[in-house]
């Protein structure tokens, strides 16, 4: 049963992103910010932290495809990123001690460097015409806030979801 509900968690995290992306107003606090989420993949980096790699880089590869397929005109940019940062993410967590403060912080890293990564990808193949001091200043920074505000709610039930997720693995 428990491996019907991560499907259906990150099939959540995923609908959740687009919902917040539709209802949010594009002038927040009175600026033009650019509000990026990144629910599903901070998930898919606490399941990483938290079962083990391989489940991690499975699923991000399976939604970095679907996110491609659903929002993104070029096929390959998140089908690439969302794995790879997944597996830096995993060997990261070799070296630190594995508690919800450090893998908070370790997945604002992770959210960070796929932030910057789609903006080179973008910004190299001419999608954006964005300078990457403007990209900080109105996508970067409100961006990590709001994914570390999400992350303050969320870290401690993913931590007891994918603990308790890799505990029935051990079982079987």
């Amino acid at each position: 049963m428990k491996k019907f509900l991560l499907p259906l968690l990150f099939l959540f995290l995923f609908l959740l992103e687009s919902l917040f992306v539709q209802y949010i107003p594009p002038e927040v606090f009175g600026h033009n910010y650019i509000l990026a989420p990144h629910f599903l993949f901070a998930g898919i980096l606490f399941l990483t932290i938290y079962t083990s790699r391989k489940y991690g880089i499975i699923y991000a590869a399976i939604f970095g495809l679907l996110f491609d397929i659903v929002w993104i005109e070029i096929i390959g940019i998140y089908l690439f990123l969302f794995p790879f940062i997944a597996y830096l993410i995993s060997k990261i967590m070799h070296v630190l001690q594995t508690n919800i403060i450090v893998a908070f912080l370790v997945s604002l890293v992770g959210i960070a460097l796929l932030e910057l990564g789609v903006y080179e990808m973008d910004f190299l193949i001419h999608i954006t015409t964005l300078e990457f001091m403007s990209f900080i200043e109105m996508r970067f920074y409100p961006s990590l806030i709001l994914n570390a505000v999400f992350l303050l709610i969320a870290a401690y039930p993913f931590k007891r979801h994918f603990e308790s997720f890799a505990e029935s693995l051990r079982d079987e």
